[in-house]
């Protein structure tokens, strides 16, 4: 009598996924490549995830519960807008520069230029980083709102500046700077914050 079919392990296999995505991006993986790296026929994977475009959507979001949720939690966890954003730029650079992970952050590399097709992919990639700018923003409006930062401090101008800080480190991390020297460039980067800071 034959063995039964070794069980399908989703959160195993969508790890995986993830990966791989984050390694070479949305385009840069084929179904080819997925049946692969996953140890499973094409058919299953649409059974279980529904397409390719869904496994990468599953992807972020494991991406974002685990490695990619530091900024969320920083934002959340920290007393202040200042320690909040300090420790979000050093634990990017702590993930983007992890020996043995892919490099840079998944949500800034996967999918910046698409082809046509993927356009749905570019766009959910860019609505999931508009949101998490606006997340900056709100915890900057309330250091405001609570007298952190000067009342005359532009929330929404910090917010884009840090935005605009965090990914570049992921390029940055991507093209093989050190971590050493990402580090370094905090001290920086957060000048911007403390010349709102009242003394």
């Amino acid at each position: 009598m034959a063995g039964r079919p070794r069980e399908f392990d989703r959160d195993a296999a969508l790890a995986k996924a993830r990966d791989a995505f984050w390694s070479r991006g949305y385009e840069g993986v084929s179904m080819a490549d997925l049946v692969e790296t996953l140890g499973i026929a094409s058919a299953r994977i649409y059974a279980a995830f529904g397409s390719k475009e869904k496994l990468f959507q599953e992807a972020v979001a494991l991406y974002d519960e685990g490695e990619g949720g530091f900024a969320t939690r920083a934002l959340a966890e920290e007393p202040t807008a200042a320690e909040a954003i300090e420790r979000s730029l050093r634990e990017a650079v702590e993930t983007y520069t992890r020996k043995g992970r892919p490099q840079g952050c998944m949500v800034v590399s996967a999918a910046t230029n698409c082809a046509v097709e993927n356009d749905s992919v570019r766009e959910f990639l860019a609505d999931y980083r508009r949101r998490r700018t606006a997340s900056l923003v709100e915890r900057l409006e309330r250091a405001v709102a609570e007298g952190e930062l000067r009342p005359d401090t532009d929330a929404q101008v910090l917010g884009d500046y840090y935005a605009t800080v965090l990914h570049g480190l992921s390029v940055q991390a991507r093209d093989g700077v050190s971590r050493k020297r990402l580090l370094a460039t905090i001290p920086t980067a957060m000048l911007a914050i403390l010349a709102a800071t009242y003394p």
